[in-house]
């Protein structure tokens, strides 16, 4: 949506007056075509093949919360994009990890980006880390005709809750259901496999280093069982994005921090290949 200033030099009206702290609101009063949900699609003469990104994990710690995804795009059974970024910062205290169609994944990422932002702005406050996921959970709600159609976004999104000084984790469904989920949680075609592996290596006591490496041996058992999900690729220098908040903030591991975590996990599982619990020990 672009404001004509040409004419007259001044933005029109609707941006300049008081209104309402969803962004969301906003954009279906002037623009709603816009809006992802509201895009009616050509008749279907068969499934849609589109990329969509698979396995995304999370994990909580005393002090924060760990969200990583692999970097695998599938088109149903090609390999479409083998470094694909799936796990994007929603704010300073939260981030968003996208399974599904990859092409409005991402749009929907951008447009809650913009939601937390406008927020702020207009409110002079940060969302509660509630809210966020409430907001969330409407914006997927609004994209059930194109999950109905093949073209579903199934996120996670993690964050510090500052009010209650800790880590959580919030998992979706199609229609914009929201579980909370304890200790840790997983989304996407591998997530059963990941979800098995955090099962036997999760504790309440992990360390934010253990809780890293809890998340990429999650993504590594996946990428062993599902084919839609990329394991570490040395060859190619690609390995998860793995991203970490606490109450200082949303931070990224760089890929050399990643790619240390990947290959501690891969040189373990050379010398013992059945795969060890030793992980995290």
């Amino acid at each position: 949506m672009e404001a004509n200033t040409r004419s007259t030099g001044r933005l029109p009206a609707a941006f300049l007056t008081p209104g309402s702290s969803s962004f969301m609101d906003f954009l279906s009063d002037q623009s709603p075509e816009m809006l992802p949900g509201n895009r009616s699609l050509p008749p279907l003469q068969g499934a849609i093949e589109a990329p969509h990104g698979t396995t995304i994990v999370a994990a909580s710690f005393p002090g924060g919360v760990v969200l990583a995804g692999d970097r695998r795009a599938t088109m149903g059974n090609m390999i479409a994009q083998r470094d694909i970024e799936k796990v994007f910062p929603a704010d300073e205290y939260s981030a968003v990890g996208i399974a599904g169609t990859a092409g409005l994944a991402v749009e929907m990422v951008k447009l809650f980006q913009l939601e937390l932002e406008h927020f702020e702005k207009v409110e002079g406050a940060q969302l509660s880390l509630e809210g966020k996921a409430n907001r969330l959970s409407t914006m997927i709600r609004s994209n059930l005709a194109m999950a109905m159609q093949g073209l579903a976004v199934v996120p996670l999104f993690a964050g510090y809750d500052i009010d209650r000084d800790k880590g959580r984790i919030f998992s979706y469904d199609v229609t914009g259901g929201r579980s909370e989920e304890t200790g840790y949680a997983a989304t996407g075609s591998g997530s059963i496999f990941a979800r098995g592996s955090m099962k036997k290596l999760y504790r309440e006591d992990l360390t934010q280093e253990q809780a890293l490496t809890l998340v990429v041996q999650a993504l590594y058992d996946a990428a062993d069982d599902d084919s839609a999900t990329g394991g570490p690729d040395v060859a190619r220098r690609i390995y998860p994005i793995v991203t970490v908040i606490t109450d200082e903030g949303f931070r990224r591991l760089t890929d050399q921090e990643s790619s240390e975590i990947a290959r501690s996990i891969l040189e373990r599982r050379l010398e013992q290949p059945d795969g060890p619990r030793a992980a995290l020990l």
